[in-house]
């Protein structure tokens, strides 16, 4: 009787469904892109990562939501976000024009999946510790929508990627290096999405809609470059000397609160994969 009431109140023991499948979605989509762009399925390929990109928003919201947040859920979205946003886009970029210029591609290729695992390692040892307003490096789905980007318009246009492997490694490379730089990048986390807005507001949130659904390659590529832009202009405009720290160094060296509004309330980071 008495191992029976024990067995009872023992903690129970599982995995939460809803959020895990999400990420799961995300984890098949990234090894949909590896595999398409195998097959030469360029255009398929950089869609699956976007596709990713919409899972990996969606997980950690709906734990929250739900109330099922875990630390197994949050190590499994760190791997599968180093999959769909560190692997798959090298491999991508790899396969469509990186593939015949020997050393230079495929290291090209690997710099970027290195800075996309530290990007992810530092933000996870970091969880708490830095301004919840802003990401230190280029958010590593940000960085895969940038490459990802950059193929689908290639491939929408027929353009050979073996005639711009140079300009594509370089590209490749930037966004790898931003991701694990120091550039401050909003996170739009302050953002108060319950507050009442205009009419205009809302229709100009229709026309943009209307407006990447019509070119959706090259307006997401745009909108993208622009935000991996951002990061630079944020960091010089937000300090009076620019320093070795503000560019690159330890996490603890990247102290912009001098600089910038000291008392402004930061809001706590959370360990979702849209902040990875």
């Amino acid at each position: 009787m008495t191992e029976l009431k024990n067995s009872d109140t023992s903690p129970r023991k599982g995995i939460y469904l809803l959020p895990n499948l999400l990420t799961t979605a995300g984890l098949f989509s990234g090894f949909f892109a590896i595999v398409s762009s195998m097959n030469g399925r360029f255009e398929a390929a950089a869609v699956a990562i976007f596709i990713a990109m919409i899972f990996d928003g969606l997980d950690g919201r709906v734990a929250r939501l739900t109330n099922t947040q875990s630390e197994f859920g949050a190590q499994y979205d760190s791997m599968s976000d180093l999959l769909a946003f560190g692997v798959a886009p090298a491999l991508v970029a790899y396969n469509w024009a990186l593939a015949d210029l020997g050393k230079f591609g495929w290291l090209a290729a690997f710099i970027y999946v290195a800075c996309a695992a530290l990007r992810l390692a530092r933000f996870n040892a970091n969880l708490g510790v830095t301004d919840g307003r802003f990401f230190q490096g280029l958010a590593s789905p940000a960085a895969a929508a940038l490459v990802a980007g950059m193929v689908w318009n290639g491939a929408s246009f027929e353009i050979d990627g073996d005639k711009y492997g140079y300009l594509v490694g370089l590209l490749t490379i930037t966004a790898g290096f931003l991701m694990v730089s120091n550039f401050r990048y909003n996170s739009f986390k302050n953002l108060n999405w319950r507050d009442r807005v205009s009419f205009l507001t809302i229709l100009l949130v229709v026309l943009v809609f209307v407006v990447i659904a019509a070119r959706p390659a090259q307006m997401l590529f745009i909108i993208f470059f622009a935000y991996a832009c951002s990061g630079p202009i944020t960091t010089f405009r937000s300090v009076r000397k620019l320093k070795l720290e503000h560019v690159v160094g330890d996490s603890e060296d990247a102290d912009f609160l001098d600089e910038t509004t000291a008392n402004a309330e930061s809001a706590k980071p959370e360990k979702t994969d849209a902040g990875n």
